[in-house]
């Protein structure tokens, strides 16, 4: 594997933001995983109150304020003890911040893979190439119609960011006891559609020619 892609040429996010994106959900550093999940949630939640732009325009004022504030300070600071330690944000504004064309081409590659698979995936289920396949999508659509009734997108983001945050250290617990479950209900799953398959004519792994 060279340079993010394997060897079918499809583009792979770099193993390090894997890495650190397994540290995070798994609560590695349970003080940067705390962080990142409370400021997400909190964001979440004020989006159900205000509009994403009065909570944009309140996180800004809230950040201009703590600089603003901070600037002011160290200039008295400075101005009270004669020093010249010069502006106190120096070494951020010092710092490039710039995306090189390197890294945009390394993301967008993977991006795009991913958005063409996602494609290809979605022209199959509707075209119905494999009709058993088509069928669990449109169970699947068909159970989403009674989730999208009780829950609004922004819900389903605040349960999905608990989820995120909480179901892998749960199974990472749990391990043994939860995949034997899983397995059962596999099984289970599995009995029902070769019964289902046996029963109903044409329904067994039917593909386009």
């Amino acid at each position: 594997m060279e340079n993010g892609k394997t060897e079918n040429g499809d583009s792979q996010p770099p193993p390090q933001w894997k890495d650190k994106v397994v540290e995070l959900l798994y609560w590695r550093d349970v003080k940067t995983s705390g962080v990142v999940f409370g400021a997400s949630l909190s964001l979440l939640l004020s989006l159900t109150l205000c509009s994403i732009v009065s909570v944009s325009s309140y996180i800004g004022l809230a950040l201009l304020s703590v600089t603003i504030c901070f600037r002011i300070y160290k200039g008295i600071l400075q101005a009270i003890q004669k020093s010249d330690e010069g502006h106190p944000f120096k070494l951020y504004l010092d710092q490039d911040v710039a995306l090189s064309e390197g890294t945009v081409h390394k993301y967008s590659d993977c991006v795009l893979a991913r958005f063409n698979t996602t494609v290809t995936e979605l022209r199959r289920l509707f075209l119905v190439e494999d009709l058993v396949d088509s069928l669990k999508f449109a169970v699947l659509m068909w159970i989403l119609t009674y989730v999208g009734a009780l829950f609004n997108g922004l819900t389903l983001f605040i349960l999905g960011l608990v989820g995120m945050f909480s179901c892998p250290i749960v199974y990472e617990k749990y391990k043994v006891q939860i995949d034997h479950y899983v397995g059962m209900a596999n099984k289970q799953v599995k009995d029902i559609i070769a019964m289902v398959q046996a029963k109903v004519p044409g329904l067994k792994r039917v593909k386009a020619e």
